[in-house]
């Protein structure tokens, strides 16, 4: 079993000066890695990655996930190349298709937004155009649908899977055995993570209008997107997903993050 690693997704902020501390914030609480989403409010993440990888030791940085319709190959793997080395390997690319509502993004940027096939179909030329450099920055897909499990059991690092917020664990269990018997041989090689929504049972008016559902109904579902927040018993629940599913390596949103280091803390000592 692969040892548990523990990510925060960053929220918005308006400056330099708040998003490096919010780098460092994140390293203190023992998190081994921060992601920017793509863009983070209107910013580039390339940027304040770079920035945050500046005022921090250890911390690994990455994109979750960046889009890769807004950029091209050739400009991508220039950037994530810069960052890779400049970091001495503190970064790893996440990269997606491009959530819905990012075609005006793509407008603005000059950029083509197809469909969601020929995105895909254009990521595994990108995907193959980044792998012609042997020392590379490590790959994490985001998938939940056929097409890019596929891609990502042939290419991924890592994959975290993208779950419906009221997925169960049993539907969370279909979606992981379908991709291992994707990735077949390369299995052992694969970390598997999620990303939650929530720790706990407050509601969250913003996960609400997101999902369709607040936390505590999701909770009440049984949806493997919400941990409790005793860390004790959401130790159980990530050692048994460990066992059961191979997964080891959980995110949540910054709004958790207290909670969430407790979590990790104490699953670190139970597990590894």
């Amino acid at each position: 079993m692969k040892p548990f690693r523990f990510g925060i997704v960053a929220g918005y902020s308006a400056n330099l000066t708040s998003w490096t501390a919010q780098a460092e914030r994140v390293e203190k609480l023992g998190f081994d890695t921060l992601l920017a989403t793509d863009p983070v409010g209107t910013a580039d993440p390339f940027v304040l990655l770079g920035a945050a990888a500046a005022v921090t030791i250890d911390l690994t940085v990455g994109t979750f996930v960046l889009a890769d319709p807004f950029r091209t190959p050739e400009a991508l793997d220039w950037q994530a190349q810069t960052l890779h080395r400049q970091t001495r390997g503190r970064f790893e690319l996440g990269l997606g298709v491009g959530r819905p509502g990012a075609e005006g993004h793509a407008a603005a940027l000059g950029r083509e937004f197809p469909s969601p096939g020929e995105r895909i179909t254009r990521m595994a030329a990108t995907i193959a155009h980044l792998k012609r450099t042997a020392d590379r920055p490590r790959l994490m897909l985001a998938g939940g649908g056929p097409k890019m499990l596929a891609l990502a059991a042939q290419e991924a690092d890592t994959v975290t899977f993208s779950w419906a917020p009221r997925t169960t664990e049993a539907e969370a269990e279909s979606i992981v055995d379908r991709f291992r018997e994707l990735a077949g041989p390369r299995l052992p090689e694969i970390e598997l993570g999620l990303n939650l929504m929530a720790v706990g049972t407050e509601p969250s008016p913003s996960i609400a209008r997101w999902a369709g559902a607040d936390v505590p109904e999701l909770v009440a579902g049984g949806a493997v997107t919400v941990l409790p927040e005793d860390p004790g018993e959401a130790t159980e629940t990530l050692l048994r997903w460990r066992e059961r599913w191979g997964i080891s390596y959980v995110t949540i949103n910054s709004g958790y993050a207290e909670p969430f280091a407790a979590i990790a803390d104490e699953a670190r000592k139970a597990g590894g």
